[in-house]
């Protein structure tokens, strides 16, 4: 049978039937990264041996009749923000190449414990920088879908890989956008949980207070399947929350008919692309015709989601990167003394966005400016959040756009900031607010270019929103 392009369900069902074999998947799939992963630059490192060794200890399961695990023999790749024993932790950034973590992330040990192989680390826009992943120290990440376009960022490897058939599920980080963003341009499906759903233990931090960990996968089924894998409480990380983590796949099969779905008038103004209203329209038209119900809301504050964003991220940013100074970390320069230590390895291990991104939150964090920017972006985000709860109070779900256009150009926005930023207009709000999301494909544009549509849900009601999720799937199925 064909392996390669198999949902979990699928490549699960072939192990445990004994149609494939754990370690047949993982080597099909690595022989695909072997001969196409030189065009598209999603792996950083493989992880060969630990991935084997899994895939062995499966495939000894299955032939013992033994149950499997959720993930049994899964192929998934992990974002090279996130801790992984055996592999280079980089974060795309030279200031951390030759680093090999001691532990696992949590969302790296559950998915192993739940029967995962890890087959390596994917490139990223550095320290999760970017909107494009042209950011990375290392290499551009391509767009499977069209080589000259860039996947999104920061989670472009992660994104590219699920859509050029190297893993069937990947591991993603979403500060503003990074998991929602390059799954609409690629073509894929991106879960943002909800803030303190999934453990943030061993992962290299951006911005504390936005990061979330989060799954890219072919199918909201396969999300809805690594999200209750890898949420839960987790003692080594204290903002994770005890809340119970519901049965996601099974509230699946829940009718999404009388569901509420809001349309937020400000997703829907000036810049927006023809096309993607277009496909958007489409959606919101199938969402009807199953039975839910369609009001339109407001986000009054969203116009200041972007400068709110960009003071908060910045400013923890550079708290967080304060710690990479050549001392205890990865590179170091070669210097006469230790404050030259300092400022040469940072100098040449930080690329140009990390450094802008540094300075940046730098001032803002400042005496005499702190009041003015940062703690006013604080108060600012605090009314964002509070036009959700109302949004929410009359409504179950958000419907919006993910980006204001389809997957641009590899060069076309980085001589441009500004530009680059505005890609995350519509993605920032959810991520400043703490809400859960997802990224649903929803169409292709005249030139094939994917089209993903954004799914909003109230603080951990993932269960309602993957349900709606999975209707818009369904409406692009049939």
């Amino acid at each position: 049978m064909e392996i390669l392009g198999l949902t979990i369900d699928g490549a699960r069902t072939a192990i445990a039937a004994g149609e494939a074999t754990a370690t047949a998947l993982a080597e099909s799939h690595y022989a695909r990264i072997e001969s196409h992963d030189t065009q598209i630059n999603s792996f950083l490192t493989i992880s060969r041996e630990r991935a084997m060794a899994q895939a062995a200890k499966i495939d000894g399961m299955a032939a013992k009749a033994e149950a499997l695990p959720v993930l049994a023999g899964i192929p998934v790749g992990i974002k090279d923000v996130l801790l992984m024993r055996g592999a280079s932790a980089t974060a795309g950034s030279l200031i951390l190449r030759g680093y090999h973590p001691p532990y696992d992330a949590t969302a790296v040990s559950r998915l192993e414990a739940a029967g995962a192989v890890l087959l390596g680390k994917l490139n990223c826009d550095e320290f999760a920088m970017g909107s494009s992943n042209e950011n990375s120290a290392y290499r551009p990440v391509l767009n499977p879908r069209a080589l000259d376009r860039v996947p999104g960022g920061s989670s472009g490897g992660s994104a590219a890989a699920v859509a050029a058939n190297f893993a069937v599920a990947t591991l993603g980080t979403d500060t503003g956008g990074s998991i929602r963003q390059p799954a609409a341009f690629c073509g894929v499906v991106g879960v943002l949980p909800t803030y303190g759903r999934v453990s943030r233990y061993g992962l290299i931090a951006f911005a504390s207070s936005l990061d979330r960990v989060g799954p890219l996968t072919k199918s909201v089924k396969d999300a809805a399947t690594v999200l209750q894998v890898i949420a839960g409480k987790d003692v080594m990380d204290a903002t994770s929350s005890g809340r119970p983590v519901e049965d996601y796949v099974s509230g699946l099969a829940k009718p999404v008919e009388g569901l509420r779905i809001g349309i937020p008038e400000e997703y829907f103004g000036e810049g927006l692309d023809p096309e993607i209203r277009g496909a958007i329209d489409g959606v919101i038209a199938g969402l009807k015709m199953v039975g839910c119900v369609v009001k339109p809301v407001n986000l009054p504050h969203t116009k200041y989601a972007i400068p709110t964003y960009y003071v908060i991220a910045t400013a923890e940013a550079s708290s967080n990167l304060s710690r990479f100074d050549g001392v205890r970390f990865g590179f170091r320069a070669e210097a006469k003394t230790l404050s030259e230590m300092y400022r040469k390895t940072r100098d040449e291990g930080f690329g140009a966005e990390v450094k802008r991104r540094i300075l940046l939150g730098t001032y803002a964090l400042s005496a005499g400016y702190y009041d003015a920017y940062y703690r006013k972006a604080q108060q600012v985000r605090t009314l964002l959040t509070r036009d959700f709860l109302a949004a929410f109070a009359e409504v179950d779900v958000l419907i919006a756009p993910v980006t204001p256009t389809p997957a641009f150009k590899l060069g076309e926005k980085t001589d441009d900031p500004v530009q680059m930023y505005l890609e995350d207009i519509y993605s920032v709000a959810a991520s400043l607010a703490g809400i859960c999301g997802a990224s649903v494909p929803c169409g292709t544009t005249k030139d094939g270019l994917p089209i993903g549509v954004q799914v909003l849900g109230k603080h951990f009601d993932e269960g309602t929103m993957l349900r709606v999720a999975q209707a818009v799937e369904k409406g692009q199925n049939t």
